[in-house]
């Protein structure tokens, strides 16, 4: 008989490549995650695993596990929530990951509505960079992300994780008085000669923002980095640099500076993912539902 969490740390392996990096998502040790794969291969009664220099990979037999754990793994969310749409009520815990604007524009309100509508609901919130909250949910920490993507991005097509887009939010340019005289710099191309404020290097936002100023001719001169976005308007908004920033920022906190909207009108999308089979699930269809409800009302008084 295959076990189902043996199972589960095949596919992690499949996604990230290493056993160290799968003990280090599930905070196990790696000594550990070998063992369990080496008993999953005796149940399986052929090699699924081959060693390469250091490392090792799946073989035929092993991608071929693969595929039927990812669906298995899914029947068994289907399972879960079906069972759960049984009860009258929603209660248990759930665990979300959200990212910095998310959570100070989006996540109050949910909160909120949540604690009236479900007392018996205990939800767990964790702020985790957007480029690594996709393979946390697949893991099973999380059971919803709220997530990002950048202008110019492909659309993920990650495994097992069904996405629903929530709203773009616009992006534009954010700069003081001192870099605006006249209010003469109106497109990206004008701002060339002025310092940058941007996300550190490796991140989408950062990606993103660089990838539009060489396609405007220019190659950002960027002085001031952060994974803060407040701390990117801060700089901004005291003179010491330009920074694209998304209009979420702006929910809670009070603009001291100027706007220049772009004309390719460039937006974020915030989208929100749960694991394929785990959608039907009645506590993910409410959050999602309040999520919405959230966001369509900030956008009626967005900046």
């Amino acid at each position: 008989m295959l076990n189902l969490h043996r199972m589960r740390l095949l596919v992690e392996l499949s996604r990230r490549g290493t056993i160290g990096r799968v003990a280090d998502a599930l905070s196990y040790s790696a000594s550990t995650v070998s063992q369990q794969l080496g008993q999953l291969e005796n149940e399986a009664g052929v090699p699924l695993l081959e060693q390469v220099g250091r490392r090792v990979r799946l073989t035929d037999a092993g991608e071929l596990l693969v595929r039927h754990a990812e669906g298995i793994l899914q029947q068994v969310e289907r399972a879960q929530a079906a069972l759960a749409a049984t009860r009258s009520d929603i209660v248990g815990e759930v665990r979300i990951a959200t990212f910095q604007t998310a959570a100070m524009a989006l996540v109050p309100g949910v909160l909120e509505e949540m604690s009236v509508r479900h007392p018996d609901l205990t939800l767990y919130l964790t702020e985790v960079q957007p480029d690594s909250a996709t393979s946390a949910l697949q893991a099973g920490e999380f059971d919803l992300i709220l997530g990002e993507q950048y202008p110019g991005g492909d659309q993920p097509t990650d495994t097992g994780v069904d996405r629903r887009m929530l709203f773009d939010d616009p992006m534009r340019i954010y700069v003081a008085d001192r870099w605006k005289p006249n209010r003469d710099r109106r497109e990206l191309a004008d701002f060339a000669d002025v310092p940058w404020i941007l996300e550190p290097k490796g991140k989408p936002a950062r990606d993103w923002a660089e990838t539009a100023c060489r396609a405007a001719g220019f190659e950002p001169r960027v002085r001031f980095e952060s994974a803060d976005l407040l701390v990117l308007a801060r700089l901004a908004e005291t003179g010491h640099g330009v920074t694209l920033l998304p209009d979420l920022v702006w929910d809670g906190y009070r603009p001291q500076a100027q706007f220049v909207s772009l004309a390719t009108k460039p937006v974020r999308k915030v989208y929100t993912a749960v694991r394929t089979g785990a959608e039907t699930r009645p506590v993910l269809v409410e959050l999602r539902n309040i999520l919405v409800s959230v966001s369509d009302r900030r956008t009626d008084t967005a900046v």
